[in-house]
């Protein structure tokens, strides 16, 4: 291809370029009467053609593995084209460092594409832990643009997983979560890194000082629904555990107390009566200034706890009439 062309963005034509001049191209069989032809463009259905050819001799070699990218350019999403690559690049025993380099430039447009985030685990298991550094800074780039791209996230804990890198990875959760306390993928790679990592000791050793970060959390903004889920989430299925925790108790008292936002709280209060909470005076003054036509008995507390998630919390009514009506019926 002449370099001159190149610099002024021409493409040469793959029939008039010397070194295909020995592949004969194989056109789509979309059989004798297609229903509904797909109209490509030039450049698209030469490209596949001779990409069927190098496919079907099963060559691997340097032109084959240009020709892969160029068909990649035309589409990221061809698992055919991407599978043949990583064949190549074995057989020519390729740099993959460049090959993470190239996946770089490819993944700009293309951040939420399985194709590419498959092959770049690849490219990244070959390589090791030389690529755990790349990696982990590749994803952060990510986020900086899409916080919540659920690729990367994934890709990251993989790595973590299988390349290490623990020893940060709290403090980049804390990092994000003070750019914004509303990043529940931030929070579920907080729950992540406290259950998987084998730095921290594991949740029941880390669960004290994360109940306070969540209370802070909460406190901050009671209408965020994702410290409350990572608060149950500490104690998994341990709910009696949750219900005798001080710290739980006293965020929800003094949520009800704001009279705002107050949802959550009601709705965590709602399922410890149901696991042996004893509420406090405080508390049932608390939830009786929210409905003062309310009764003072445990049951009659639930009840009331429903009543007003009827009235405050519309868009899930049915839920907590449906709740209400357990109550009534003995059940939780």
């Amino acid at each position: 291809m002449d370099p001159d062309e190149l610099k002024q963005g021409k493409r040469i034509p793959l029939s008039k370029r010397p070194e295909w001049a020995d592949v004969t191209p194989v056109p789509q069989n979309d059989g004798p009467k297609p229903v509904v032809p797909i109209s490509y463009s030039d450049e698209f259905s030469e490209t596949m053609n001779y990409f069927r050819a190098i496919y079907l001799a099963d060559e691997r070699s340097s032109r084959a593995l240009q020709l892969t990218a160029e068909a990649i350019k035309h589409n990221p999403g061809n698992y055919t084209v991407w599978q043949f690559r990583r064949r190549i690049l074995e057989a020519l025993n390729a740099n993959l460092q460049e090959e993470l380099e190239y996946l770089g430039s490819i993944a700009e447009g293309n951040t939420k594409n399985y194709q590419i985030w498959h092959h770049r685990r690849w490219v990244a298991e070959k390589l090791g832990s030389d690529a755990r550094s790349k990696e982990l800074e590749f994803t952060k780039k990510i986020f900086m643009e899409d916080a919540k791209n659920y690729h990367a996230w994934s890709h990251r804990q993989w790595v973590l997983q299988a390349l290490g890198g623990w020893e940060d990875e709290l403090a980049y959760c804390h990092k994000l979560l003070e750019e914004d306390i509303f990043n529940n993928s931030a929070w579920n790679q907080r729950y992540f890194v406290l259950t998987r990592s084998p730095l921290h000791g594991g949740i029941e050793a880390m669960r004290e000082s994360e109940v306070s970060y969540a209370v802070k959390a909460i406190i901050s903004d009671p209408g965020n629904e994702s410290p409350w889920r990572y608060l149950r989430g500490l104690y998994g299925k341990d709910t009696q555990s949750l219900s005798k925790d001080p710290q739980v108790v006293s965020v929800c008292l003094e949520v009800l107390a704001s009279k705002s936002n107050f949802v959550h709280a009601l709705n965590m209060l709602l399922d410890l009566l149901f696991h042996g909470l004893r509420p406090s005076q405080e508390l049932r003054d608390a939830v009786s200034a929210l409905n003062p036509d309310s009764g003072t008995s445990d049951s009659d507390l639930a009840i009331t706890i429903c009543i007003i998630l009827e009235r405050d919390d519309p868009i899930r009514q049915n839920y907590w009439k449906w709740r209400r009506n357990r109550v009534n019926n003995g059940a939780s």
